[in-house]
């Protein structure tokens, strides 16, 4: 008998002994299970399927099933037990005229987790008004599970929206509404519609990105069989520990050099270039105005950090606040999401060009994605990110665009950018996507 096996028979005996109004069980497991979690979440019936993995890797979490569904955070306060959270996140524009057919958020409390921290790993059970249908659930996870095929296909073509033309377009535009004052920065984004040979499921393109893009939150949200939103991204939008919030300025951007002398001139390339310097800042400006209202102590990290990452370097600077007492995850959300990394400056504006002009509409594309309970909250920004629905597989792209940006080099940012997750699709690079 497997100890994942143990554990779910241990778990059902204390349900069966619960006291009346118990809202949450769990069970520690011992050692590892055998299955990678994006396998063993792969293999489950339960619908909604959240995948979750911190950046620092310290904490992974499998959660499925709902007991309870939001399309605005704030109802979940009001069932949240202790320990328990909700899972999910906040569409960049959903139910606005532009997109009114993406939700504006989705959250769910899961009737299942699988979670590890460092490297203790437990399983827990969510408790509504039937602890039969907990044990019900308990019993139809499958325990042995084959391990995910790697990604096996190529592509057939890629579409662009908006093309390279258009987007010449745009970013002068937005160059022109910078000289007259309308705006500092608008970020514009791309999608690129990738028509693939052979279907690949969701589970297989995260765990590929799980194995070669470090430094990132790796997310999956699977609504059902043909409907998932998959990323692996850098940027923290927040992290809330009872009254202490930690959030960063993560814009400025360069690509990677073929060997470690390259790699280093284009990093001190970036380090000192101005127009990439003044990005980072309008994103440090944007928060510390968006969190005055929430606290009275912030402290911003003085110096410029370098992030490397596989295809990219970015510019970063940390920010610690002490929120005043009672602002929780819906507050903060709204105060920071969108940031100046993903909308621009000043916001109302910026927000206006994108709905008015970006040729399609972004959904769950630089939104947010997370948890939240009554003790701490966490959400990365959904950037590095894509959609699979069908056989359909949608990336996305943005560039910041400031003074002194070219068209055609923010054009090739793109492609570093989208090359997160679709080199690991497939590395022909003769399809107008750098790998």
């Amino acid at each position: 008998m497997s100890q994942l096996t143990t554990a779910i028979a241990q778990l059902v005996s204390k349900l069966e002994n619960a006291p009346q109004g118990c809202k949450r069980l769990e069970q520690g497991i011992k050692g590892r299970p055998k299955s990678h979690c994006i396998d063993w979440l792969e293999a489950q019936p339960h619908y909604p399927k959240f995948y979750w993995q911190s950046r620092d890797t310290r904490e992974e979490v499998v959660a499925l099933g709902q007991l309870h569904t939001f399309s605005e955070a704030a109802p979940a306060y009001t069932i949240l037990a202790e320990n328990q959270r909700v899972w999910g996140g906040r569409s960049f524009d959903g139910h606005t005229d532009k997109n009114r057919r993406c939700m504006s958020a989705f959250f769910f409390l899961p009737q299942i987790e699988l979670i590890r921290f460092d490297q203790n790993w437990r399983i827990a059970v969510n408790i509504s008004m039937s602890v039969e249908k907990a044990i019900a659930a308990l019993k139809q996870l499958v325990i042995d599970v084959a391990e995910l095929p790697p990604l096996a296909t190529s592509i057939s073509s890629l579409t662009h929206t908006p093309n390279e033309q258009q987007w010449h377009r745009l970013v002068g535009d937005v160059l022109t509404g910078i000289e007259n004052n309308q705006f500092k920065k608008v970020v514009l984004a791309r999608k690129t519609t990738v028509d693939v040979k052979q279907p690949i499921s969701p589970a297989q393109l995260l765990k590929a990105s799980y194995r070669e893009n470090h430094h990132s939150f790796h997310f999956m949200m699977v609504l059902s069989k043909e409907l998932a939103f998959v990323g692996s991204t850098p940027e923290r939008l927040y992290r809330r520990v009872g009254q202490q919030l930690e959030t960063e300025a993560l814009a400025g951007t360069i690509g990677r050099g073929d060997n470690a002398a390259d790699d280093m001139k284009l990093a001190n390339w970036l380090t000192q270039d101005v127009k990439n310097i003044n990005e980072n800042q309008y994103v440090v400006d944007d928060i510390l105005q968006s969190l005055a209202p929430h606290s009275d102590e912030v402290h911003l990290e003085q110096e410029l950090r370098l992030v490397r990452l596989r295809k990219v370097q970015h510019l970063k600077r940390n920010i610690v606040a002490q929120l005043n007492k009672g602002i929780n995850a819906v507050q903060l959300l709204q105060a920071l999401q969108p940031t100046a990394a993903v909308a621009g400056l000043p916001r109302k504006e910026a927000m206006a060009f994108i709905e008015q002009r970006e040729p399609f509409a972004r959904g769950w594309y630089a939104g947010s994605v997370g948890y939240l309970s009554h003790e701490r909250a966490e959400f990365c920004v959904a950037i590095r990110s894509a959609l699979l629905m069908k056989d359909e597989v949608q990336l996305f792209a943005g560039a910041g665009i400031v003074p002194g940006s070219v068209a055609e080099h923010e054009w090739q940012e793109l492609d570093k950018k989208m090359s997160t997750l679709l080199s690991l699709i497939s590395d022909n690079p003769s399809l107008g996507v750098a790998s």
